[in-house]
């Protein structure tokens, strides 16, 4: 068995390749936490995770001062026992983003020494359920974006085949927010799924409101209505409404998918590989959320989520955000509106090893 014999962390600033806002924040800039582990047969695998502008230095500082020093010597393909090891090493600090984005790092890298070992790709070592998925695009929906720009955007992306557009929400008043979807449904027809996304912006009783007014334009689903700890607002809101609740993007554990499930608050499940904790627990979510029939659309990351949702049953769509283009040589393989999933051995991403050294800022 192949033993870990060095790792190292260090971060990476890449720039929002467009502006990006809704109704809480603006994305900053994608701080990149690349972890890189090497074994004693010669291999090297990376792995990553991300913030949106701050809090990259404290993940670097958890990996590099408490993660990585475990790390040496134990056998690589013990996914498993190696994140639960470094798991239990921090349960000061569990569950939460900081543990889960570090741990993100180290799990991703160990699964691309996996995948690279057995010659084979993610979305194949993962599952293999098929190869191709279909795309909804979030780029044309941001907030600050005029409804004439959003109208344009979602005609585009219909006409190139794609299944859907994502649109935030959270305007002063629900009129602003309806005429916006009103105006695209129009345009695009009922053939187009049209999601929106709160950003947790919402108290319970707007969200009801809001909710509301939307029913007649056929949304796909409402996306974190309300913060991600208000499970019981979450459970009152999908009994309200028609429309199909979306969560998951800012839960860290296992166990906070279960419970959304359990109770009823979850229609659609938005689990992140990088906020969870990694591919390991990434895939346990998606079983779990078989198990309730409900489907896995995972949050942001398409590079590596495309991979990830081809490999199961319930996985439904990739969230289109390009991020990555300035440290890859390659993008994201789109055909007739659907996104392929890479077949190079390991997690499937080019990078740009020149690109990132020029990043580095830790």
């Amino acid at each position: 068995m192949p033993t870990i014999s060095a790792a190292r962390a260090y971060l990476v600033d890449v720039a929002v390749e467009t502006e990006r806002t809704d109704a809480v924040q603006s994305f900053i800039k994608q701080e990149t936490i690349f972890v890189e582990i090497e074994t004693d047969d010669g291999r090297t695998g990376t792995g990553y995770s991300y913030t949106i502008g701050t809090g990259g230095r404290a993940v670097l500082s958890m990996l590099r001062d408490h993660l990585l020093p475990r790390l040496s010597g134990q056998e690589a393909d013990r996914i498993e026992s190696v994140w639960m090891d470094l798991f239990a090493h921090t349960r000061s600090t569990t569950t939460g983003a900081i543990t889960s984005l570090a741990l993100a790092a180290v799990d991703t890298a160990l699964w691309d020494l996996k995948c690279q070992r057995a010659d084979e790709p993610l979305w194949r070592m993962a599952g293999g359920f098929r190869r191709d998925v279909p795309l909804y695009d979030t780029e044309g929906g941001w907030l600050h974006i005029d409804t004439d720009e959003l109208v344009a955007g979602a005609v585009a992306s219909k006409a190139a085949g794609w299944s859907g557009v994502k649109v935030k929400v959270g305007k002063p008043r629900i009129n602003e927010d309806r005429d916006r979807l009103a105006a695209i449904r129009e345009a695009v027809g009922p053939d187009l799924d049209i999601m929106v996304d709160a950003n947790q912006s919402m108290t319970g009783a707007d969200a009801i409101r809001r909710a509301h007014a939307f029913e007649d334009i056929d949304l796909a689903w409402l996306e974190e209505p309300l913060p991600a700890d208000d499970v019981s607002g979450h459970v009152r809101l999908a009994r309200s409404t028609s429309i199909p609740i979306a969560v998951g993007e800012s839960m860290y554990a296992v166990q906070q998918f279960r419970e959304y499930l359990e109770r009823g608050a979850a229609s659609v499940v938005q689990v992140d590989v990088a906020r969870v904790g990694g591919i390991t627990p990434w895939l346990k979510v998606a079983h779990l959320a078989e198990a309730f029939n409900v489907a896995v659309c995972p949050h942001f990351l398409m590079e590596i989520h495309v991979s990830l949702t081809a490999a199961i049953p319930n996985g439904r769509y990739v969230e289109h955000i390009p991020q990555l283009r300035a440290v890859t040589r390659t993008e994201m393989e789109i055909v007739d509106g659907r996104a392929l999933a890479p077949e190079t051995p390991g997690l499937g991403i080019d990078w740009d090893n020149d690109a990132i050294d020029n990043r580095r800022v830790a």
